[in-house]
């Protein structure tokens, strides 16, 4: 009789620990066991459903963390992550001069093999062998900002970016509305200077030539000559508007603060643009030993936003600036990866850009926008 119950009791327990596996056999599955297993298959068909994202990893490698710029794309591409359901990761090296150690970054990021990877190069040549990587391991690379220019063929599925050239047209175009009657007027040679971070970011070499190439259209390419910078110089002997372009050797504030002061310090200046927020703060900074722009002085102009260039602006030292939506860039970066990842077909997005004065700050559609 004790063996007899004994064998009832093992089979029991066995019995218990089968179903608590999910283990059956044949036909002989309760009813209890089929719920269960309806349930989590129902589960399992709306976890893949989360936005079309279904937690895919999305590594963002931008070009550094300095400006506020930064931080307000940041903010944009975690929204779009929290938003369609992907794990974001953001990361960028400590200046925009550290290209080693954003390659480090990018092939970390790699080997954690995300679903995509969003992509703004310092140095597209020194990435090749990072990207060469990622595209045979299948990543899609989204690019944006000033993207991956030169990357091989198929290696940038799309750009979430503005459109630089037309940006620095729209900064010339204003600028020139404010100056024209002082070209017009001139008795002698009239000098515009221009102040831009560095020669070797797409973004800011095309924000640079745009107003450059635009500013000479509006007042005549015969009569501009185009001084300073090997990058863009075009001299023309007697012209009666100059085109002054500084450039500091190496991206430190002091150093495009000088390059800004000697701009400034010419009797025959009577505008300075600012072609990103490092170099409309390199102006501000300069100026303050000078007091030559603002009211009734040199017209000065920037891009971009941030708090020290906000203040010039609501303060009259700064005539405007022109902004991207640095908010909107982070976060179509983000959902453009996520449709790469999911195999979607893209293309490029223009996240555009706006001329603002301390008359408009608040508008609707410009405040967003301006980043401190």
């Amino acid at each position: 009789m004790k063996k007899r119950i004994l064998a009832v009791a093992v089979a029991g327990l066995m019995a218990m620990s089968l179903a608590a596996c999910g283990g059956s056999s044949g036909s002989g599955s309760s009813e209890a066991d089929k719920t269960t297993a309806a349930a989590a298959d129902s589960s399992q068909a709306d976890a893949s459903k989360t936005d079309g994202a279904g937690g895919k990893k999305i590594n963002v490698i931008a070009k550094g963390f300095q400006h506020q710029f930064w931080k307000a794309v940041e903010k944009g591409a975690m929204q779009a992550g929290s938003e369609l359901g992907a794990e974001v990761t953001f990361q960028g090296p400590d200046n925009e001069s550290a290209i080693a150690q954003q390659i480090e970054y990018l092939d970390a990021a790699i080997a954690q093999k995300p679903a995509a990877i969003c992509f703004a190069a310092l140095d597209t040549q020194a990435s090749l062998g990072s990207i060469q990587t990622a595209m045979d391991a299948g990543i899609p690379i989204i690019g944006f900002d000033s993207g991956v220019p030169d990357a091989p063929a198929g290696a940038i599925k799309a750009n979430a970016s503005t459109n630089n050239l037309e940006a620095g047209k729209l900064a010339a175009d204003e600028t020139y509305k404010l100056i024209k009657d002082k070209i017009d007027g001139a008795s002698g040679t009239v000098r515009i200077g221009v102040v831009a971070q560095e020669s070797n970011s797409q973004s800011i070499v095309e924000r640079t030539k745009g107003f450059v190439e635009e500013m000479k259209k509006n007042i005549g390419e015969d009569k501009v000559s185009v001084e300073g910078h090997d990058s863009l110089k075009a001299e023309k002997a007697g012209a009666p508007v100059v085109i002054d372009v500084g450039i500091p050797a190496e991206v430190k504030d002091a150093d495009a603060a000088a390059v800004a002061s000697a701009i400034l310090e010419k009797s025959d200046l009577i505008a300075i643009y600012g072609s990103n927020e490092f170099a409309a703060n390199a102006i501000i900074t300069a100026n303050e030993g000078l007091d030559k722009i603002g009211d009734g002085k040199v017209v000065a102009v920037g891009f971009d936003a941030g708090k020290k260039q906000l203040q010039a602006i609501k303060d009259g030292l700064f005539a405007g600036s022109v902004t991207q939506d640095p908010v909107q860039i982070g976060y179509k970066a983000v959902e453009l990866a996520v449709k790469a990842a999911n195999g979607e077909s893209v293309s490029d997005v223009d996240t555009g850009a706006l001329w603002y004065t301390k008359d408009n700050m608040e508008d609707p559609k410009i405040a967003p926008c301006l980043y401190e």
